[in-house]
């Protein structure tokens, strides 16, 4: 970075980069706040996270909108109609659903994280997603899945 007159110097000051391009490392995403430990069903498998799986998931909901054979699509997609879980129960697809979320506002944590502060989202900064929720019945109960969930359930 460029030094101006008014800034003062520290001997010590160590940069991580160059700046304008130079040696400057990826950003993190410490935060999602549209995704949750909620939206997914109990985690009883560990699975790799695909990269840019929200574009993933974004381009699936557009073409399954589309798809003439919604049956079809799902198997190409690797969606399982019947699946069984580690424990043994088995679970059979019933229904897709799509839903839209719309994010309004966001929380910050206060120092200590024991309280938070809320902002209202300002219009250019509201953010859409549709994105589906596969519906399986376990025997006794229905179970919802995220998208990476239920593809998840076809690797067993």
């Amino acid at each position: 970075m460029h030094r101006g007159e008014t800034d003062h110097f520290h001997p010590y000051d160590v940069s991580s980069g160059g700046g304008h391009g130079h040696n400057q490392k990826g950003t993190t995403q410490w935060q999602v706040p549209h995704r949750s430990d909620h939206d997914h069903a109990a985690h009883d498998h560990p699975h790799e996270h695909e990269p840019d799986l929200d574009l993933v998931e974004k381009a699936f909901v557009e073409g399954f909108q589309a798809a003439s054979d919604p049956t079809s699509f799902l198997r190409l997609a690797g969606i399982p109609f019947e699946a069984t879980l580690a424990d043994g129960t088995e679970l059979k697809l019933l229904r897709v659903a799509q839903e839209r979320r719309v994010d309004i506002g966001s929380l910050a944590p206060h120092l200590g994280g024991q309280t938070f502060r809320y902002d209202p989202l300002p219009a250019q900064m509201v953010s859409k997603r549709d994105h589906l929720v596969f519906v399986y019945f376990d025997g006794t109960k229905t179970r919802q899945y995220a998208f990476e969930d239920a593809r998840a359930l076809g690797a067993r």
